[in-house]
């Protein structure tokens, strides 16, 4: 699969389990050799030993908020930038990725290289993003063909037809995944679709701001229509959002989208036309080349009530929706105020953003992302050495043998589940910095002077590629994800933790900081990572990556129990009036945390016992232990505007960053005993509270 990482509005995309970011320290001889020789060692990129102590608030007591007292003046003292909604760790190293795929965009840009090379790709994509004077030239022209397209419909199976093309836009979305009951081979999903809005809860939400946003999608889309010359537009805008509403009403909740035993649904295609007659879905697989005798229906309820939905609504109001999303979906492909329009409502409205990003910065995401793999090639030549490679890989084998070694003892586990548990463990694959295969660009075409061209072709090529995906069996090999992106991910299909090189920098990993930094940094992530493949979802695939049930009755119920009482801790935590945490919806990622956070602490004891006979050193007034934890609340201190903050609680399924740390260290026993946190202090639970699951 040579996926292009761009989407068109009409394909669903199915993610992976991701945490955000992932690194590791050295190996054991390296990280002696820094312990024993710290002078002759190259100074760390934070504080004198891996940790930024000057963002630190001493005044406040670790047991009272460790987030505030491990990050609290950096939390005081920094502003988000006005062209961010969020900013903190994550932002910081992808704007140090930003400026060194800026450099690699403009050597290619300065090669040229043959039609089709990946310099020629690179250079002329990012060229044609960033000649605006040729976009506003073009104007609106390029949207009419598709526009009389959607001009043309006269019927509801007229908009079916539409709806399965590659550029319009539909009411469900097509992706291609390995298939859960047998991960060796692709299948085709179907997805609820159909809303401009984050989800559901935006339509739903019955709340000042939520109108707010409400009323400001509605502007948007009558300042679309202005700009774009149609009639119609207030109207249209309250037809649009009243046909909408009716669609979020139909929508599965994020917490019933992400639950594995209700989204696998296996249909045939005339199942699947008697579910929802009125999208054609026969008829618009042929037109997209689709040839499958079954397929994986993920909201069942949601697709037949969505085919009811549109079967009553009035043609005019089915062609309004989709020339206006047509072309919001395009908004930036078009002229200046198309772009601005853009982003006053989803950036500005939705996110709380104040400026648009520099246009040089949003092509460099751009390239990265839809040339990831060109462009990661040279990145990981130039950014990533082979040292950290290695050393990375000795902190992955650290963190699974403390996890093994904790799967063998644990107490609410039975024989018959535990020898599952640790055969899948033993299954597990790490990839660390960079594909074993890249990814190749043959027959795409890109023009130096056509920007909207070049995005429609890629559209077209992404989708192909999906087809000839589905027609082979799964790559394991293959990455979904360009190397310099900051993130970390597992894939309980395939049993893959993946760690790229973009996060794999400091403070997550940092070779010449103290080893209890990169154990809490990036030992936590890699260990949340690992503790994928045993939470909620993903402990429900075996070894194989086949969605099974491999748990027996009694250690299913216990998990459940214990499970059960971490989503009533998270379930209280309302950083705004009136919205709390989803410990549903957030439950695979706090597990992963929690899980996460103790494998490493018991791999960096076994560390410690191992390198400094069973006590390391105190640097700073600091004990190894209270550096370990110091190292995890570093990595997730982040700033979120309100509406952000907002998105996160509704969208998930991760928790707002002070919970990821706060919510964690007041489960395990061994934070308390690191900073004496007693019954006195705010964040205290009494041991028989604290939950204990990996």
């Amino acid at each position: 699969m040579k996926r292009i990482l761009l989407s068109c509005s009409a394909l669903a995309v199915l993610s992976l389990a991701a945490c955000g970011p992932a690194d590791a320290p050295a190996d054991s001889n390296a990280n002696q050799e820094v312990a024993a020789s710290t002078e002759t060692a190259a100074a760390p990129v934070y504080g004198t030993f891996g940790f930024d102590v000057d963002g630190m608030d001493a005044s406040v007591h670790a047991g009272d908020d460790f987030n505030q007292f491990a990050n609290g003046t950096w939390l005081t003292e920094t502003e988000i930038p006005g062209e961010f909604s969020r900013y903190g760790t994550f932002s910081i190293l992808a704007l140090e990725a930003e400026e060194q795929v800026q450099a690699i965009i403009d050597d290619a840009a300065a090669e040229g290289g043959e039609t089709g090379s990946n310099s020629q790709l690179v250079g002329d994509l990012y060229a044609s993003w960033m000649n605006a004077d040729a976009i506003e030239a073009a104007g609106v022209a390029p949207l009419q063909p598709y526009l009389a397209e959607i001009d043309a419909v006269e019927t509801l199976d007229d908009a079916a037809a539409l709806f399965n093309s590659i550029h319009h836009q539909s009411p469900y979305g097509f992706a291609v995944w390995a298939d859960p009951s047998d991960p060796t081979i692709n299948a085709l999903r179907l997805f609820q679709g159909g809303l401009g809005l984050g989800n559901r809860d935006y339509y739903l939400e019955d709340t000042e701001r939520f109108q707010q946003y409400r009323d400001g999608y509605r502007n948007y889309i009558i300042r679309l229509h202005e700009l774009a010359g149609l009639e119609n537009g207030e109207a249209n805008a309250d037809a649009i959002l009243a046909l909408e509403t009716r669609i979020a009403e139909a929508h599965w909740t994020r917490e019933d989208s992400r639950d594995v035993t209700q989204t696998y649904n296996v249909m045939t295609m005339d199942e699947l036309d008697a579910l929802a007659p009125s999208f054609n879905f026969s008829e618009g697989a042929q037109a997209l080349g689709l040839d499958v005798e079954n397929l994986i229906v993920v909201q069942p309820t949601a697709i037949e009530q969505t085919s009811a939905i549109f079967a009553e609504t009035d043609i005019d109001t089915i062609k309004a929706w989709m020339t206006f999303h047509f072309i919001s979906d395009r908004a930036s492909w078009l002229p200046a105020e198309f772009d601005q329009a853009s982003f006053e409502f989803f950036g500005q409205t939705l996110r709380g953003q104040t400026e648009q990003r520099p246009r040089d910065r949003r092509g460099v995401n751009l390239v990265g992302g839809a040339l990831g793999h060109a462009v990661g090639q040279i990145y990981v030549e130039r950014h990533f050495p082979p040292s950290s490679k290695t050393q990375m890989e000795d902190l992955v084998n650290r963190l699974t043998v403390a996890f093994r070694g904790r799967l063998e003892q644990l107490e609410w586990m039975d024989d018959e589940t535990r020898e599952q548990a640790l055969t899948k463990l033993s299954t597990f694959e790490p990839r660390i910095g960079y594909p074993e295969i890249w990814d190749t660009y043959e027959g795409l075409e890109i023009s130096a002077d056509d920007y909207f061209g070049n995005r429609v072709g890629m559209a077209e090529r992404g989708w192909a590629e999906q087809l000839e995906d589905l027609a082979n069996p799964v790559d394991p090999r293959e990455w979904g994800w360009p190397p310099q992106i900051v993130n970390a991910s597992y894939s309980p299909l395939q049993n893959q933790i993946t760690f790229p090189a973009g996060i794999l920098q400091a403070p997550f990993f940092d070779p010449n900081a103290d080893p209890a930094l990169n154990f809490g940094g990036i030992g936590g992530v890699i260990g949340h990572e690992i503790g994928h493949g045993f939470d909620d979802n993903g402990r429900r695939y075996d070894s194989e990556g086949r969605l099974r049930d491999w748990w027996t009755e009694e250690t299913n119920s216990r998990f459940e129990a214990r499970s059960s009482v971490l989503a009533e801790q998270y379930d209280g935590f309302c950083p705004i009036d009136g919205m709390c945490v989803s410990g549903r919806l957030s439950m695979g990622e706090n597990i992963g945390d929690l899980g996460g956070l103790q494998m490493a602490y018991t791999a960096w004891r076994q560390y410690v016992d191992e390198v400094y006979g069973g006590e390391a050193p105190v640097i700073d007034g600091l004990t190894g232990d209270q550096r370990f934890f110091l190292g995890w609340a570093q990595v997730w201190r982040n700033l979120y505007t309100d509406d952000a903050l907002r998105a996160q609680l509704v969208q998930g399924p991760h928790s707002p960053p002070q919970y990821r740390i706060n919510g964690v260290v007041r489960n395990l026993d061994a934070w308390y005993d690191a900073f004496g946190v007693t019954e006195e202090h705010e964040l205290y639970l009494p041991p028989e509270q604290r939950v204990r699951i990996w």
